[in-house]
């Protein structure tokens, strides 16, 4: 892993305090890379290294085996590659957080990744500093996508077409949760958005909860879908 850090939108910290460790799956093909990476994250403090694979079929059997909080998954893989694993895991371990491991984020199937319930994606060429804050920052449930990122989902997200429009149930979101969302839609992580907002960390937190309760959705960036589509915010 190199020490230079590009941007992975990761900019918080995140302290484990005295909880359980965060426990890590880590799937890719390339074996000195995977050995590497589990090794420098077995050392870092609040962090377990569970298992690790080196494709994307023997990842999904492991992921419902020992159940991680996080798995760092690699999009280009044999036998199954990165995005039909995500599918396949958030299935079969749908707490399971999915961070994406890429060489480009200019990868079209990274849009397929987050829409398939990857919790965001990280280059591969990231330092490890980087990889161990995205890990925390997804275990504590926010998303990793960088505003470039997140600027070119939302324009894909805006030519997504609703065809059953009128049986979707209008939802009363508060002028503060569409503020919220606007920010996540932006790529802001939490305490960004609790420093634009003048709020508290746990408030957006709350926030968000009760955001993805009324659309009955499961992770932030199903939620700037729904919203996109919708016409509930306009993301410019």
């Amino acid at each position: 892993m190199a020490r230079s850090c590009h941007d992975s939108g990761v900019t918080e910290n995140h302290e484990q305090g005295e909880s359980e460790p965060i426990r890590v799956l880590v799937v890719d093909d390339q074996e000195l890379f995977r050995r590497g990476l589990t090794m420098l994250l077995g050392v870092e403090p609040g962090i377990e290294v569970v298992g690790e694979a080196g494709d994307g079929i023997e990842g999904t059997e492991l992921a419902a085996r020992a159940a991680p909080d996080v798995i760092l998954l690699d999009v280009r893989m044999p036998k199954r590659s990165g995005i039909e694993a995500c599918v396949a895991i958030k299935e079969t371990v749908p707490s399971a957080k999915i961070i994406m491991l890429t060489v480009s984020d200019e990868e079209a199937d990274l849009y397929e990744a987050v829409k398939a319930g990857a919790s965001g994606y990280l280059l591969k060429d990231s330092s490890i500093d980087e990889v161990a804050k995205a890990v925390r920052l997804v275990a504590d449930g926010q998303s990793l996508i960088s505003p470039s990122m997140a600027i070119k989902l939302m324009d894909e997200f805006k030519q997504m077409s609703a065809p059953d429009r009128n049986q979707v149930p209008r939802l009363r979101l508060t002028e503060r949760e569409l503020e919220v969302l606007r920010l996540v839609a932006k790529g802001l992580n939490n305490r960004e958005i609790a420093r634009q907002l003048f709020i508290s960390e746990n408030t957006v937190k709350n926030h968000v909860r009760n955001i993805l309760e009324k659309l009955q959705l499961h992770s932030r960036m199903e939620a700037v879908m729904y919203a996109v589509r919708e016409k509930l915010l306009d993301i410019s």
